[in-house]
């Protein structure tokens, strides 16, 4: 229920302030779906990978093969 405290609205404005609030109340929030993980926000490249000992591991420790 709508109730003007103030003021004297014609016809035509509290017409249109209804339709207004009824549109509004009528709307349905929206989905929130989760967004996919970008290759530069990923974290799994953060994470370091086991070493490997033996011959040439320091090579394997420095980056990608």
């Amino acid at each position: 229920m709508l109730s003007v405290l103030k003021g004297a609205p014609s016809a035509e404005e509290l017409a249109a302030l209804t339709v207004v609030v009824a549109a509004l109340s009528q709307r349905r929030p929206a989905r929130h779906r989760p967004l996919p993980v970008g290759g530069w926000s990923a974290r799994a490249g953060l994470l370091r990978r086991p070493l490997q000992a033996g011959p040439g591991g320091w090579r394997a420790a420095g980056g990608p093969a």
